[in-house]
Protein backbone atom coordinates (compact mmCIF):
# COMPACT_ATOMS: atom_id res chain seq x y z
CA UNK A 1 0.00 0.00 0.00
CA UNK A 2 1.66 3.35 -0.93
CA UNK A 3 0.15 5.45 1.85
CA UNK A 4 0.39 8.86 0.59
CA UNK A 5 -2.16 8.01 -2.24
CA UNK A 6 -4.11 5.89 0.74
CA UNK A 7 -4.60 8.80 2.36
CA UNK A 8 -5.61 11.22 -0.97
CA UNK A 9 -8.26 8.45 -1.74
CA UNK A 10 -9.39 8.64 1.51
CA UNK A 11 -9.75 12.21 1.73
CA UNK A 12 -11.72 12.51 -1.69
CA UNK A 13 -14.05 9.89 -0.42
CA UNK A 14 -15.04 11.18 3.01
CA UNK A 15 -15.43 14.55 1.08
CA UNK A 16 -17.75 12.91 -1.43
CA UNK A 17 -18.78 10.52 0.95
CA UNK A 18 -19.36 7.71 -1.80
CA UNK A 19 -16.66 4.99 -2.87
CA UNK A 20 -18.49 4.73 -6.07
CA UNK A 21 -18.24 8.45 -6.71
CA UNK A 22 -14.40 8.72 -5.92
CA UNK A 23 -13.96 5.27 -8.57
CA UNK A 24 -16.45 7.38 -10.75
CA UNK A 25 -14.02 10.53 -10.82
CA UNK A 26 -10.55 8.75 -11.12
CA UNK A 27 -11.81 6.67 -13.57
CA UNK A 28 -11.04 3.28 -11.48
CA UNK A 29 -12.65 0.21 -9.81
CA UNK A 30 -15.00 0.81 -6.98
CA UNK A 31 -13.23 -2.33 -5.93
CA UNK A 32 -9.39 -0.39 -6.01
CA UNK A 33 -10.91 2.24 -3.85
CA UNK A 34 -12.10 0.64 -0.90
CA UNK A 35 -9.49 -1.91 -0.61
CA UNK A 36 -6.96 0.51 -0.19
CA UNK A 37 -8.93 2.46 2.37
CA UNK A 38 -9.70 -1.05 3.79
CA UNK A 39 -6.11 -1.36 3.82
CA UNK A 40 -5.21 2.24 5.43
CA UNK A 41 -8.02 1.26 8.27
CA UNK A 42 -5.97 -2.24 8.42
CA UNK A 43 -2.49 -0.21 8.88
CA UNK A 44 -4.09 2.26 11.50
CA UNK A 45 -5.86 -0.67 12.88
CA UNK A 46 -8.83 1.65 13.67
CA UNK A 47 -12.33 2.35 11.45
CA UNK A 48 -12.04 5.71 9.20
CA UNK A 49 -15.45 5.28 7.85
CA UNK A 50 -18.84 3.84 9.18
CA UNK A 51 -20.71 2.05 6.21
CA UNK A 52 -24.38 1.60 5.75
CA UNK A 53 -26.47 0.59 2.78
CA UNK A 54 -27.64 4.48 2.33
CA UNK A 55 -24.64 6.10 3.18
CA UNK A 56 -21.08 6.72 4.39
CA UNK A 57 -20.17 8.35 7.65
CA UNK A 58 -16.55 9.15 9.48
CA UNK A 59 -16.21 7.80 12.70
CA UNK A 60 -14.29 9.87 15.63
CA UNK A 61 -11.61 8.66 14.51
CA UNK A 62 -11.75 9.01 11.06
CA UNK A 63 -12.61 12.77 11.38
CA UNK A 64 -9.59 13.36 13.55
CA UNK A 65 -7.74 11.55 10.85
CA UNK A 66 -9.05 13.56 8.02
CA UNK A 67 -8.02 16.99 9.29
CA UNK A 68 -4.62 15.61 9.93
CA UNK A 69 -4.18 14.23 6.34
CA UNK A 70 -5.41 16.77 4.89
CA UNK A 71 -2.41 19.08 6.72
CA UNK A 72 -0.10 16.23 5.54
CA UNK A 73 -0.85 16.05 2.03
CA UNK A 74 -0.45 19.96 1.90
CA UNK A 75 2.93 20.02 2.95
CA UNK A 76 3.60 17.02 0.75
CA UNK A 77 2.08 19.37 -2.36
CA UNK A 78 4.43 22.42 -1.18
CA UNK A 79 7.43 20.07 -0.93
CA UNK A 80 6.92 19.18 -4.14
CA UNK A 81 6.15 22.56 -5.35
CA UNK A 82 9.66 23.24 -4.47
CA UNK A 83 11.22 26.66 -4.14
CA UNK A 84 10.90 28.14 -7.74
CA UNK A 85 7.17 27.86 -7.45
CA UNK A 86 6.84 31.83 -7.96
CA UNK A 87 8.14 31.19 -11.27
CA UNK A 88 5.70 28.60 -12.32
CA UNK A 89 2.71 28.50 -13.44
CA UNK A 90 -0.42 28.67 -10.98
CA UNK A 91 -2.49 24.89 -11.24
CA UNK A 92 -4.47 22.84 -9.40
CA UNK A 93 -7.63 23.43 -7.64
CA UNK A 94 -9.24 25.98 -5.07
CA UNK A 95 -11.94 25.59 -2.95
CA UNK A 96 -14.51 28.86 -2.44
CA UNK A 97 -16.73 29.49 0.34
CA UNK A 98 -18.25 32.70 -1.46
CA UNK A 99 -21.12 35.25 0.20
CA UNK A 100 -24.47 34.66 -1.57
CA UNK A 101 -25.51 38.51 -2.41
CA UNK A 102 -21.60 39.67 -2.69
CA UNK A 103 -20.32 36.78 -4.28
CA UNK A 104 -22.84 36.62 -7.22
CA UNK A 105 -22.82 40.16 -7.93
CA UNK A 106 -18.81 41.31 -7.23
CA UNK A 107 -17.18 38.40 -7.00
CA UNK A 108 -18.59 35.53 -9.35
CA UNK A 109 -17.13 37.92 -12.43
CA UNK A 110 -13.65 38.62 -10.97
CA UNK A 111 -13.71 34.56 -10.72
CA UNK A 112 -14.51 33.74 -14.35
CA UNK A 113 -12.23 36.58 -15.36
CA UNK A 114 -9.16 34.38 -13.03
CA UNK A 115 -10.65 31.31 -14.36
CA UNK A 116 -9.59 32.73 -17.82
CA UNK A 117 -6.15 34.34 -16.78
CA UNK A 118 -5.16 31.04 -15.77
CA UNK A 119 -6.70 27.71 -17.46
CA UNK A 120 -4.80 25.53 -15.18
CA UNK A 121 -6.33 26.67 -11.71
CA UNK A 122 -9.95 25.21 -11.44
CA UNK A 123 -12.53 26.63 -8.90
CA UNK A 124 -14.90 25.06 -6.48
CA UNK A 125 -16.97 28.21 -5.34
CA UNK A 126 -20.10 27.83 -3.10
CA UNK A 127 -22.20 30.44 -2.89
CA UNK A 128 -23.46 30.60 0.57
CA UNK A 129 -24.32 32.74 3.26
CA UNK A 130 -23.49 29.61 5.52
CA UNK A 131 -20.31 30.00 7.74
CA UNK A 132 -18.30 27.37 6.77
CA UNK A 133 -15.56 25.41 9.05
CA UNK A 134 -12.43 25.63 6.51
CA UNK A 135 -10.82 22.60 8.24
CA UNK A 136 -13.54 20.35 8.54
CA UNK A 137 -15.27 21.23 5.33
CA UNK A 138 -12.00 21.32 3.19
CA UNK A 139 -12.47 25.01 2.05
CA UNK A 140 -8.95 26.50 1.01
CA UNK A 141 -10.27 30.20 1.43
CA UNK A 142 -13.58 31.80 2.66
CA UNK A 143 -14.48 35.23 1.72
CA UNK A 144 -15.95 36.96 4.71
CA UNK A 145 -17.59 40.20 5.15
CA UNK A 146 -17.90 41.22 8.87
CA UNK A 147 -16.70 44.20 11.27
CA UNK A 148 -15.43 41.11 13.65
CA UNK A 149 -13.20 38.39 12.95
CA UNK A 150 -12.91 35.34 15.16
CA UNK A 151 -9.72 34.59 17.36
CA UNK A 152 -7.08 33.38 15.68
CA UNK A 153 -8.63 33.65 11.90
CA UNK A 154 -5.97 33.67 9.38
CA UNK A 155 -6.78 36.35 7.16
CA UNK A 156 -6.17 38.87 4.37
CA UNK A 157 -7.58 42.29 3.76
CA UNK A 158 -9.15 42.33 0.30
CA UNK A 159 -11.34 45.52 0.46
CA UNK A 160 -13.89 47.58 2.76
CA UNK A 161 -17.42 47.81 2.61
CA UNK A 162 -19.04 51.34 3.40
CA UNK A 163 -22.43 50.98 5.69
CA UNK A 164 -25.16 53.41 5.69
CA UNK A 165 -28.89 53.47 6.35
CA UNK A 166 -31.65 53.32 3.90
CA UNK A 167 -35.65 53.71 3.96
CA UNK A 168 -38.24 54.15 0.86
CA UNK A 169 -39.75 57.50 0.42
CA UNK A 170 -43.17 55.99 0.95
CA UNK A 171 -41.58 54.75 4.69
CA UNK A 172 -40.61 57.98 5.11
CA UNK A 173 -43.37 59.58 4.31
CA UNK A 174 -46.07 57.63 6.63
CA UNK A 175 -43.38 57.57 9.80
CA UNK A 176 -41.11 60.37 9.15
CA UNK A 177 -36.86 60.16 8.82
CA UNK A 178 -35.23 59.98 12.52
CA UNK A 179 -32.68 62.48 13.37
CA UNK A 180 -30.11 60.72 15.95
CA UNK A 181 -29.57 57.05 15.96
CA UNK A 182 -31.60 57.07 19.20
CA UNK A 183 -34.86 56.85 17.26
CA UNK A 184 -34.38 53.96 15.53
CA UNK A 185 -35.60 52.75 18.70
CA UNK A 186 -39.25 53.99 17.48
CA UNK A 187 -38.91 52.84 13.90
CA UNK A 188 -39.69 49.65 12.30
CA UNK A 189 -36.11 48.24 11.61
CA UNK A 190 -34.93 45.40 9.43
CA UNK A 191 -32.93 43.35 11.28
CA UNK A 192 -29.80 41.36 9.48
CA UNK A 193 -29.61 38.03 11.47
CA UNK A 194 -26.20 36.59 10.00
CA UNK A 195 -24.52 39.60 11.80
CA UNK A 196 -23.25 39.38 16.03
CA UNK A 197 -25.69 41.47 17.27
CA UNK A 198 -28.65 41.77 15.01
CA UNK A 199 -31.06 44.09 17.70
CA UNK A 200 -27.73 46.75 18.18
CA UNK A 201 -26.65 49.01 15.42
CA UNK A 202 -23.16 51.07 15.51
CA UNK A 203 -22.74 54.63 14.85
CA UNK A 204 -19.97 57.35 15.38
CA UNK A 205 -21.53 60.42 17.62
CA UNK A 206 -18.92 63.15 18.33
CA UNK A 207 -16.13 61.28 17.33
CA UNK A 208 -17.53 58.27 19.48
CA UNK A 209 -18.85 54.72 18.60
CA UNK A 210 -21.99 54.00 20.37
CA UNK A 211 -24.26 51.08 20.20
CA UNK A 212 -28.57 51.52 19.55
CA UNK A 213 -31.02 49.12 19.96
CA UNK A 214 -33.79 48.31 17.53
CA UNK A 215 -37.04 46.71 17.52
CA UNK A 216 -37.39 44.41 13.99
CA UNK A 217 -40.73 42.94 13.27
CA UNK A 218 -39.05 41.03 9.57
CA UNK A 219 -35.19 39.99 9.99
CA UNK A 220 -33.26 37.34 7.66
CA UNK A 221 -29.81 36.22 6.87
CA UNK A 222 -29.99 37.86 3.65
CA UNK A 223 -29.04 41.53 3.48
CA UNK A 224 -31.26 41.42 -0.61
CA UNK A 225 -34.10 40.16 0.97
CA UNK A 226 -34.27 43.06 3.68
CA UNK A 227 -33.74 45.72 0.55
CA UNK A 228 -36.48 44.27 -0.91
CA UNK A 229 -38.39 44.78 2.45
CA UNK A 230 -37.01 48.42 2.97
CA UNK A 231 -38.26 49.53 -0.64
CA UNK A 232 -41.73 48.06 -0.05
CA UNK A 233 -42.06 50.60 2.75
CA UNK A 234 -41.94 47.84 5.49
CA UNK A 235 -38.94 48.95 7.39
CA UNK A 236 -35.41 50.32 7.48
CA UNK A 237 -32.41 48.78 6.56
CA UNK A 238 -28.84 49.06 7.49
CA UNK A 239 -26.51 47.81 4.65
CA UNK A 240 -23.36 47.88 2.77
CA UNK A 241 -23.14 50.00 -0.28
CA UNK A 242 -22.24 47.42 -2.69
CA UNK A 243 -25.60 46.07 -2.36
CA UNK A 244 -27.81 49.16 -1.38
CA UNK A 245 -26.73 51.05 -4.73
CA UNK A 246 -28.74 50.40 -7.26
CA UNK A 247 -31.94 50.47 -4.98
CA UNK A 248 -30.79 54.16 -4.17
CA UNK A 249 -29.58 55.06 -8.11
CA UNK A 250 -33.40 54.23 -9.24
CA UNK A 251 -35.00 55.92 -6.26
CA UNK A 252 -36.30 53.17 -4.69
CA UNK A 253 -34.30 53.79 -1.13
CA UNK A 254 -33.21 56.95 0.02
CA UNK A 255 -29.72 57.60 2.72
CA UNK A 256 -30.53 58.71 6.19
CA UNK A 257 -28.92 59.00 9.27
CA UNK A 258 -25.63 60.49 6.56
CA UNK A 259 -24.42 62.45 9.70
CA UNK A 260 -23.43 59.32 12.13
CA UNK A 261 -20.96 57.18 10.29
CA UNK A 262 -21.30 53.72 10.42
CA UNK A 263 -17.78 51.63 11.03
CA UNK A 264 -17.20 49.95 7.77
CA UNK A 265 -17.23 46.17 7.05
CA UNK A 266 -13.48 44.33 6.44
CA UNK A 267 -13.77 41.81 3.42
CA UNK A 268 -11.38 39.53 4.10
CA UNK A 269 -9.96 36.26 2.91
CA UNK A 270 -9.99 33.81 5.40
CA UNK A 271 -7.59 30.63 5.29
CA UNK A 272 -7.45 27.72 7.04
CA UNK A 273 -4.94 28.03 10.07
CA UNK A 274 -2.91 24.95 9.54
CA UNK A 275 -1.85 25.30 6.07
CA UNK A 276 0.65 26.54 4.02
CA UNK A 277 -0.89 28.72 1.39
CA UNK A 278 0.25 27.14 -2.02
CA UNK A 279 0.99 29.37 -4.86
CA UNK A 280 -2.23 29.22 -6.75
CA UNK A 281 -3.88 30.38 -3.59
CA UNK A 282 -1.17 33.54 -3.25
CA UNK A 283 -1.44 34.31 -7.02
CA UNK A 284 -5.66 34.52 -6.93
CA UNK A 285 -5.66 36.74 -3.52
CA UNK A 286 -3.34 39.13 -5.23
CA UNK A 287 -5.66 39.47 -7.76
CA UNK A 288 -8.55 40.10 -6.06
CA UNK A 289 -6.98 42.49 -3.76
CA UNK A 290 -5.61 44.08 -7.08
CA UNK A 291 -9.37 44.42 -8.51
CA UNK A 292 -11.39 44.86 -5.19
CA UNK A 293 -8.99 47.57 -3.88
CA UNK A 294 -6.99 46.97 -0.43
CA UNK A 295 -5.81 50.74 -0.45
CA UNK A 296 -9.21 51.99 1.86
CA UNK A 297 -10.93 52.40 -1.26
CA UNK A 298 -14.78 51.15 -0.85
CA UNK A 299 -15.55 47.88 -2.78
CA UNK A 300 -19.04 49.31 -3.70
CA UNK A 301 -20.31 49.23 -6.78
Amino acid sequence: MDRLDAMRLFVRVAELGSFSAVALQLGVARSVVTRQVAALETHLGAKLLARSTRRLSLTSAGAVYLEKCRVILNLVEVAETGLAEERQTPRGLIRLSLPLVYGLKHLAPLLLEFARLYPEVALDMDFSDHRSNLIQEGIDMAVRITSWLEPGDVVRRLGRGHMIVVASPDYLERHGAPRHPSELIHHQCLGYTASANSQRWSFMVDGKLEMFSIRSRLQANNGNVLLKAAAAGLGIACEPTFSAGEWLENGSLIEILQEFPIPDLGIYAVLPGNRHVPHRLRVLMDFLVARLGNNDNPAAG
